[in-house]
């Protein structure tokens, strides 16, 4: 695995022959790295008075790739059977994860995944500008999620009209509440917002008049 923070000086009979020693090294292409020259060498006279060409090179700093590289490190670890593919926008990475026993990536409710997310962000974006919003997911988990409360939160808003009184439900994540919120917020006579602290906030369906 490569650091995509790694430099390396290397020298060469040619400026050329250095960077590509470095490349080597490093296991990327020249397009993948900055190249800065310390000493553009001197070929001398028959030998003597030669000097070795001197560059330093850095690896540029891919959000893709270090996306990757921490999300192998991390399914490596665990020990699972898993691939994920990674698309690219301007301003986001959409990484999916398919495989057996995805299960444990995702946790309950979705919590492993989303501290997951978390930590591929600070990756990602740690230090580094524009910033780039993380969305990662595991066998379409949010989607079929997302479904599941929509369906869940139309079904609440029957029994809050019908009953004329509010309704609490359970603690969820920011992103589950968010959904709940957006599925309702045309419902006529409907208000939601949340409640609570973190890590037990939850969202109150509350039929008006």
């Amino acid at each position: 695995m490569n650091n995509t923070n790694d430099s390396i000086e290397r020298s060469g009979k040619t400026v050329d022959d250095a960077v590509n020693d470095a490349l080597k090294h490093l296991g990327v292409t020249r397009e993948e790295v900055d190249v800065k020259i310390l000493d553009e060498g001197k070929s001398g006279i028959f030998g003597i008075g030669s000097r070795p060409a001197k560059v330093l090179v850095t690896v540029k700093f891919d959000p893709e790739r270090a996306a990757r590289e921490f999300l192998s490190e991390v399914i490596e670890a665990i020990g699972i059977n898993a691939a994920f593919e990674v698309k690219r926008t301007d301003k986001q990475l959409n990484i999916m994860v398919q495989g057996k026993d995805i299960g444990i990536l995702i946790g309950k409710r979705g919590q492993t995944l989303d501290s997951l997310q978390y930590l591929v962000n600070l990756v990602v974006n740690k230090g580094k500008a524009p910033y780039i919003n993380i969305l990662l997911d595991a066998e379409n988990y949010r989607r079929k999620r997302r479904e599941t409360l929509e369906s869940l939160a139309y079904n609440l808003v029957k029994k809050a009209r019908a009953t004329r009184k509010k309704i609490v439900l359970e603690p969820m994540t920011p992103y589950e509440r968010r959904i709940i919120h957006a599925a309702l917020q045309s419902e006529r006579g409907i208000d939601t917002y949340s409640e609570g602290d973190e890590p037990y906030r939850y969202v109150v369906i509350n039929p008006k008049g």
